[in-house]
């Protein structure tokens, strides 16, 4: 078996309430291929630096989709020609990259590599900096439980489930159904919730590489 390669994907500046720092989604998403890599012995690539959302969600600082595009690519190629990896699992933790798995297949066969997109963190850690994520931010340190009332003050921070954030909540039926989970539920902060979902992430990344490793062997 050959070597695999574990990339992470996350935004940087991101609007994250009070509780969490700009770098949530890619601290989060690090720390996932980080601690899949130490298990299957794939080697951690590092995390991009730019990140995509989509319209009407202004959170913070992101590129184009092109810029996002552009940046994986560069990185699969450096990867695929300078280290000899030919086979990435790709870990998101940004919801906004979730449409760079369309392109995949494409890149694919421009690079001559074997892609897997995990967007594992974002399926399970529901409601944008509400308690899932803050709780796996409890888990591996940077989120700060001193500041989650200030935090659920959705008229300081709009961005929480998009709560304060109309335009995206009528665009978005997932937006508004976010908002209305933690209108109605609140949030709270459990290390072993976010240790339980952190671990699921890890799992399931764990078996993309073992997957794309027979891949390789039967082929």
């Amino acid at each position: 078996m050959g070597e695999v390669g574990i990339l992470a994907l996350g935004s940087h500046r991101e609007r994250h309430g009070a509780a969490l720092p700009p770098d949530t989604d890619a601290r989060l998403a690090s720390h996932v291929a980080e601690e899949a890599a130490r298990r299957t012995g794939a080697r951690f690539l590092g995390v991009l630096s730019s990140s995509y959302e989509l319209p009407e969600i202004d959170t913070g600082e992101h590129q184009t989709l092109d810029q996002v595009k552009e940046e994986l690519r560069r990185a699969l190629l450096y990867v695929r020609q300078e280290l000899g990896i030919d086979r990435v699992v790709i870990v998101n933790g940004h919801g906004g990259n979730g449409v760079l798995r369309e392109w995949i297949p494409l890149l694919e066969e421009e690079l001559g590599m074997r892609l897997h997109f995990n967007n594992t963190i974002i399926d399970l850690e529901g409601p944008h900096a509400g308690t899932g994520e803050l709780s796996m931010g409890a888990a591996i340190g940077i989120a700060d439980e001193s500041k989650l009332a200030e935090h659920s003050d959705f008229s300081k921070h709009p961005e929480v489930a998009f709560i304060g954030m109309k335009i995206a909540r009528e665009k978005y039926s997932w937006a508004e159904e976010q908002a209305r989970e933690v209108e109605r539920m609140g949030l709270r902060i459990d290390r072993y919730l976010g240790e339980k979902l952190l671990e699921c992430a890890i799992t399931d990344v764990v078996n993309d590489v073992r997957e794309i490793s027979r891949e390789e062997d039967e082929t």
